[in-house]
């Protein structure tokens, strides 16, 4: 990696990072969770709410209030957390047909500032285009559903393979 794309990620994370509190504040009506990731961690080892955990005890991350859909997106797809990944699943989840003014944010300025992964970003577009819907869930209720029948139903099998699941 070249300076300047590291300079361009260091932009992208720090948007990211200053937008994010002013985005649930301002933005977000819904109640948080309320759970922590020692509580995840405590869900059956097959279950959504274990491999949550187990994706935030792998970053050293808790949920953030008010956005813990954000990583329960990361847990379903296997995304990272790298910034050309944050970019990407946020096309996967436009392509899936979620909008809201931090994904159009992240998204276009993601793709302006860092247009090297250009070819990544349109393929998790098209792997979010084809998968059945699944930005609308209540995500909190779905904590004990069997992670692999949740993938199933939501990524076609040949789009799997290109999914790197925990």
């Amino acid at each position: 990696m070249n300076i300047l794309q590291t300079h361009r990620k260091n932009l992208i994370t720090w948007l990211f990072k200053h937008t994010q509190n002013v985005y649930t504040k301002f933005f977000k009506s819904n109640d948080a969770w309320g759970i922590s990731r020692e509580e995840l961690l405590a869900y059956p080892h097959y279950s959504f709410g274990k491999h949550l955990g187990d994706f935030l005890n792998l970053y050293g991350f808790e949920l953030i209030a008010k956005v813990e859909r954000h990583d329960a997106y990361h847990t379903l797809t296997g995304y990272g957390t790298k910034v050309e990944d944050e970019i990407a699943l946020q096309c996967l989840c436009y392509g899936n047909g979620k909008r809201s003014l931090y994904l159009y944010g992240a998204m276009i300025l993601g793709i302006i500032i860092l247009p090297d992964y250009f070819k990544y970003y349109i393929a998790s577009y098209s792997i979010g285009k084809r998968a059945n819907p699944f930005h609308q869930f209540d995500y909190e209720q779905l904590l004990h559903v069997n992670i692999d029948d949740f993938r199933d139903i939501i990524f076609v099998k040949r789009e799997q393979k290109h999914l790197i699941f925990n």
